[in-house]
């Protein structure tokens, strides 16, 4: 695991960068506000992810939704609904 370095307030810190299965790497700033008192800012939520998932991939600019691996819309199509719940519980279409 790498680590992304960053100062604040002359202040070294470095936080772990994670890898998900899908989309690019991120860096756990979980411990930021206890370390230094500052939030980080990011308008719209548009490159913060919310939490971690083995469910679902979000990528809302370029129209990606999938669930465990499958596209949303390929689901719909030729999926029943508890073929899909399966998959959500059980990671895999039966």
């Amino acid at each position: 695991m790498t680590d992304a370095k960053f100062q604040i307030g002359g202040k070294d810190l470095e936080y772990p960068v994670l890898t998900g299965s899908v989309g690019p790497d991120v860096v756990d700033i979980r411990k930021l506000y206890g370390q230094t008192g500052a939030f980080t800012y990011d308008p719209g939520f548009t490159s913060t992810a919310s939490c971690r998932s083995e469910l679902t991939y979000i990528d809302g600019d370029e129209g990606v939704l999938l669930h465990r691996g499958y596209p949303i819309g390929e689901l719909a199509e030729q999926s029943s609904f508890m073929e899909v719940a399966y998959l959500l519980l059980n990671g895999e279409l039966p």
